[in-house]
C-alpha cells in the first residue's frame, strides 16, 4: 500500500511543472503577438512616412502660380481651342495665327476697313459663282455646288450663356470691389485699369486685341516649357507683394479711418 502511495504521488507530481510550461508558452505567444503589432504599426508608420516624402506629395506641395491645380491645357478648356493655342496641331495654329496677323496687317497697316473688305469679298465671290454657273452650260461642265449655310442655334445659346455668366461674374465683382469690403482688391483693380488706360493711350482697341491674342499663342506654350522655374520665381515674388503690402497696410492703410460695415456678416 505504501509503495502504490508513493507511486501515485510520483505520477501526480509532474501536472504542476505541465502547467507551469504550458503557461510559459502561452505568454510567449501573447508577448509575440504583441511584438508583431508593434512591428506592423511600426511599418505601417514607416510607409506612411515615405508616402508623405514620396515625390507625389511632394509634388503637390509646390506652389503653382495663380494657385492653379490643373495643367495648362485643361485650364484653357482642353479641347480644340486649347490645342490650338498650345500648338499641339501646329499646321492649324500656325493657320490661325497667320490668319489673324493678316486681318491686323490689313485694318492697321494698311488702314483697311471692315465693312470695305467685306463688301470686295463679297462682291469678288457672288461674280465668280455667278459667271461660273451661266458659264457652265457653254463649257459642258457642272455647274458649282453652292453649300446652304445655317447658324445651328445650340452654339449660339451656349455662347450667350456663358457670356451672360462671366458679365454677371464681373458685375459681382464690381460690386464687391465698390461696397468697400475689400482694400486689396480695391487697390489691384485700380492698379490693373491705370496700367490698362496706360497701354490703350498708346495702342488701338485692333492692336491691343491681336498682342492678346499674340500672347495667347505664346505665353502657355513657354510657361508648359519653363513651369518649375516661372513657379519659383513666382512664389518669390508673391513673397516679396506679401511683405511690401504688409508694410503699406502697417504704415498706411491702417490708420486710414473706417466705417461700420452694415453689409457685414457676423460670424
Amino acid at each position: 500500500m505504501a509503495e502504490e502511495q508513493n507511486h501515485e504521488e510520483s505520477a501526480a507530481a509532474p501536472e504542476p511543472a505541465v502547467e507551469i510550461l504550458e503557461r510559459e508558452s502561452l505568454l510567449d505567444k501573447i508577448s509575440e503577438k504583441i511584438h508583431h503589432g508593434d512591428d506592423s504599426s511600426s511599418s505601417s508608420s514607416d510607409e506612411d512616412e515615405k508616402e508623405a516624402s514620396s515625390p507625389s506629395s511632394l509634388k503637390a506641395k509646390v506652389y503653382r502660380l495663380f494657385g492653379r491645380e490643373k495643367p495648362v491645357h485643361k485650364v484653357l478648356g482642353g479641347g480644340k481651342p486649347a490645342d490650338i493655342f498650345m500648338w499641339r496641331d501646329k499646321k492649324m495654329s500656325a493657320s490661325v495665327l497667320g490668319g489673324i496677323t493678316a486681318v491686323w496687317v490689313l485694318f492697321e497697316l494698311m488702314e483697311y476697313h471692315l465693312l470695305s473688305l467685306l463688301s470686295h469679298v463679297l462682291i469678288v465671290v457672288l461674280a465668280v459663282l455667278f459667271i461660273w454657273s451661266n458659264a457652265s452650260m457653254f463649257i459642258n461642265k457642272s455647274p458649282p455646288k453652292i453649300p446652304e449655310v445655317h447658324i445651328p442655334e445650340e452654339p449660339i445659346l451656349q455662347l450667350a450663356s456663358g457670356l451672360r455668366i462671366e458679365i454677371n461674374r464681373a458685375f459681382t465683382c464690381l460690386r464687391d470691389i465698390a461696397s468697400g469690403r475689400d482694400l486689396k482688391k480695391f487697390l489691384t483693380a485700380i492698379a490693373g485699369l491705370w496700367v490698362l488706360s496706360i497701354v490703350g493711350g498708346c495702342c488701338n482697341f485692333l492692336t491691343l486685341s491681336y498682342i492678346g491674342m499674340v500672347m495667347l499663342f505664346t505665353i502657355p506654350v513657354l510657361y508648359e516649357k519653363h513651369e518649375d522655374k516661372v513657379d519659383a520665381y513666382g512664389e518669390k515674388a508673391m513673397v516679396e507683394m506679401k511683405k511690401q503690402y504688409a508694410v503699406l497696410d502697417e504704415k498706411v492703410l491702417s490708420k486710414i479711418p473706417r466705417g461700420p460695415l452694415k453689409g457685414k456678416k457676423k460670424d
